[in-house]
């Protein structure tokens, strides 16, 4: 064991396609933030295949201090088994501290694999993570009894400790050229491979949830809207900005819309260019799942609403008004533009 390494903060980067995905830069500003506290290195964890140098090096200007690599075509599709065996071999020989992954499909699966294999807790869909004073356990904070209550969970008599941490609930850190690392490339070692499953591709289904989470623009409702045909509002104006729909959980209860456009603690956390709430009063649990946007606008004949607070643009206004006339003046400038 080295137990130099036993106080590493470690994060799991993801990867598909040889291509890194933006959520291992988002893991990197919560882990550095923990490293700092516990005054410990940060390490970056790849599993994968066809990554090239400079993308490990993106890593390192990201934040990580080293990152550890087991490549080799056998690895570029995510399979539970043998993604599991190499994650605890690398645990058992460097014995990190803490290990963040995000709460993708591919955390959420690997994640309490590991944990049980160790075997460790696990605080699943994180919210927020810090380091309690005097103790260095990490504090695991996520939402519970249906997103009613924030719960804080602790680890304290087994390492390392585990949480996945919702894609888009922080930040990259902004890429320092100056930064260095060092890169350890460690061979897969054959026996560790699942030969029962073979992944061929991936298919995607056509969704009009799809990229909820990913999308520029964003246009949320919720229970201002009254009913559920004036739900259309949002579709409408979305389809006219190339945006995404999301919800409130108000608006989801309702049936208004489907769960997997809902907005906050107990659906998607969403990070856009642009977010736009209409009818949205803004609850603790949805204001959660958007601080990260850019820029924030709401619309609300509420003064004391909320989300007005929060927002970059606030438009005191009823909604069956505002949202037409955004609507006409989208449309004109469209037809100036196309002669």
């Amino acid at each position: 064991m080295r137990k130099e390494m036993q106080n590493e903060v470690w994060t799991l980067a993801e990867q598909f396609d040889g291509k890194l995905k933006a959520v291992s830069y988002e893991l990197l500003s919560r882990g550095r933030s923990l490293a700092d506290k516990l005054g410990t290195s940060l390490t970056s964890v790849l599993i994968g295949d066809g990554v090239s140098d400079q993308d490990l090096e993106a890593l390192i200007r990201q934040g990580a201090d080293r990152v550890y690599v087991v490549q080799s075509p056998e690895l570029k599709y995510f399979v539970c088994e043998t993604y599991g065996r190499i994650l605890e071999n690398l645990i058992k020989e460097y014995r990190p501290s803490v290990l963040l992954a995000a709460a993708t499909s591919m955390g959420r699966t690997l994640m309490p694999y590991t944990a049980v294999k160790i075997p460790t807790g696990l605080t699943a869909d994180c919210t927020e993570l810090d380091i309690e004073e005097g103790t260095g356990n990490l504090l695991q904070t996520r939402p519970a009894i249906g997103g009613n209550i924030m719960a804080t969970i602790k680890t304290p008599d087994h390492r390392p400790q585990m949480a996945t941490v919702r894609p888009k609930s922080s930040r990259p850190l902004p890429a320092d050229a100056s930064r260095r690392g060092d890169i350890l490339r460690i061979p897969l070692d054959k026996a560790l491979v699942d030969a029962r499953t073979q992944v061929r591709g991936y298919r995607h289904e056509d969704s009009d949830t799809l990229g909820l989470d990913e999308a520029d623009i964003v246009v949320a409702g919720g229970r201002g809207l009254k009913k559920a045909e004036n739900f259309n509002l949002i579709r409408s104006l979305a389809g006219r900005l190339d945006a995404a729909v999301g919800a409130s959980r108000d608006a989801v209860d309702r049936g208004w819309a489907s769960y997997p456009h809902q907005i906050g603690l107990s659906g998607k956390t969403v990070s856009p260019k642009i977010y736009v709430g209409i009818g949205i009063s803004g609850a603790i649990q949805h204001l959660a799942g958007i601080k990260t946007s850019e820029t924030i606008v709401s619309i609300n004949s509420d003064p004391d609403a909320t989300l007005h607070k929060l927002a970059d643009l606030a438009i005191v206004g009823d909604a069956f008004q505002v949202i037409p006339e955004i609507q006409r003046r989208l449309d004109e400038k469209r037809r100036v533009k196309h002669g």
